[in-house]
């Protein structure tokens, strides 16, 4: 099939017949791991961990695919597909191996990552803001994850990053929580859920060391959380991603993580870094969502569609051949970016080295970057597929809606721009005031 071998290599059309449209070869592979040499090209081995899960979960694409518009209409993923993504592993990736988990290596997970959002943008999103949860619950004293995960490794996280809460210090170990939150993807079916808070005293907020209010983040069980159903969006809307609410609840001060002052107790390389890696996690839903559009549009024009008024198809037609050429340049650039961050993220973290403001700058540059041309895909590949694309049963249009509301998550936005900027004129300071000394 044409769309399913569009992502490894490189393409080029020829004319064929009218009814044929040949792609020698292909764009990005999709079987990442099937070749040692892309391993290599981040530095790492191939892990059998991560070979199994991703033929788990290409083994479920179909079963995905038959019910998108079923996710669509109930703004949430189905419990049976919940449950078979838990069996094939998604929600123990970032798990630690001595905690039951597959500890998979960064760049093998992002990949993994892309994956499920090539499938769907909803079921790739949910994996991915559980898989965050992984990596934050770290920041718990110890004795607290162990409580989470004494069923095991396959716990399903959902929780908001934005300081919408407030924990008042109520004595005897514990603070009283109040808060409503927004954007708590896969909240319906999580096991555990987390909001960021202001540390409060007395009505007044607690200031850290920097002279910033204290923010510390919330944990408790799913069934102890109010959830609100708010999520009518444009987009992503398979996600669930509703307001959740805490009203007054007594919370152990063993149940707060500090991202700011407080410490991962986990010292392996997958743990290190959080704030950098973030916003590759949401880049890598972006970069899979893209690939499936470039798949849809290519799909379409192999039927032999032709647009009105057109002499020829689509797929015989010098400016669709032109366009989409172009468009795919765009998305290897994306996906070649992206790879290089992750690699670079990755090799800090295995070194210990520079997990620091200008490895943040980077990773945000690439991340809004990757994003930004992901959406524009996007929306060069619906512009390509004419009219047929408005209909809701055209998965075009459903990933443009989207990819367009990824690219408005708080950590793709292009505002990132400016602390690149800012980290490039703070070494080019550095490195001339080096100059002088030396």
């Amino acid at each position: 099939m044409v769309a399913s071998r569009i992502f490894s290599g490189t393409m080029t059309l020829r004319r064929q017949s009218p009814t044929n449209i040949k792609l020698q070869d292909t764009i990005m592979s999709e079987r990442f791991f099937s070749s040692k040499a892309r391993h290599a090209s981040f530095g790492i081995s191939p892990s059998p961990a991560a070979e199994s899960l991703l033929r788990a979960i290409q083994e479920l694409r179909s079963a995905i695919t038959a019910r998108v518009s079923e996710i669509e209409t109930s703004r949430r993923i189905p419990p049976d597909i919940v449950e078979a993504l838990k069996q094939a592993g998604v929600f123990r990736m970032f798990v630690p191996r001595s905690y039951g988990g597959l500890e998979l290596d960064l760049p093998a997970g992002l990949e993994i990552l892309v994956e499920l959002a090539r499938i769907d943008s909803s079921v790739g999103w949910n994996a991915m803001t559980s898989s965050n949860g992984s990596l934050f619950s770290p920041f718990l004293p110890q004795q607290t994850y162990e409580t989470i995960y004494q069923n095991g490794p396959d716990v399903i996280f959902a929780g908001a990053t934005q300081p919408l809460g407030i924990a008042e210090e109520a004595g005897a170990g514990e603070r009283v929580v109040n808060g409503r939150w927004p954007f708590a993807s896969g909240c319906q079916y999580a096991d555990w859920i987390a909001g960021f808070c202001v540390s409060d005293s007395n009505g007044r907020p607690l200031l850290s060391e920097a002279g910033r209010p204290q923010v510390q983040a919330a944990w408790l069980p799913a069934h102890q959380w109010q959830i609100e159903d708010t999520w009518h969006a444009a987009g992503l809307r398979g996600t669930g991603s509703h307001h959740v609410v805490l009203k007054n609840k007594l919370v152990p001060v063993s149940n707060f993580s500090d991202l700011e002052r407080g410490a991962s107790f986990l010292s392996r390389p997958l743990y290190a870094g959080l704030p950098q890696v973030l916003p590759l996690l949401h880049a890598a839903s972006a970069l899979g969502m893209a690939e499936a559009v470039v798949s849809n549009l290519i799909d379409l024009a192999s039927t032999g569609r032709r647009q009105v008024q057109s002499l020829v198809p689509m797929r015989n037609s010098d400016i669709f051949q032109f366009e989409l050429g172009r468009v795919v340049a765009d998305l290897r650039a994306a996906r070649a970016l992206f790879r290089a961050q992750g690699a670079s993220h990755w090799h800090h973290a295995v070194a210990g080295t520079r997990m620091g403001e200008a490895l943040l700058a980077e990773s945000s540059q690439a991340a809004v970057w990757t994003t930004t041309t992901c959406v524009r895909v996007a929306d060069v590949c619906f512009a390509l597929a004419g009219g047929s694309a408005v209909y809701e049963n055209s998965p075009l249009q459903r990933r443009l809606r989207d990819l367009h509301v990824v690219g408005q998550h708080a950590r793709l936005q292009q505002r990132h721009y400016v602390s690149v900027g800012e980290q490039l004129l703070i070494r080019r300071g550095e490195m001339a005031s080096a100059a002088q000394s030396a």
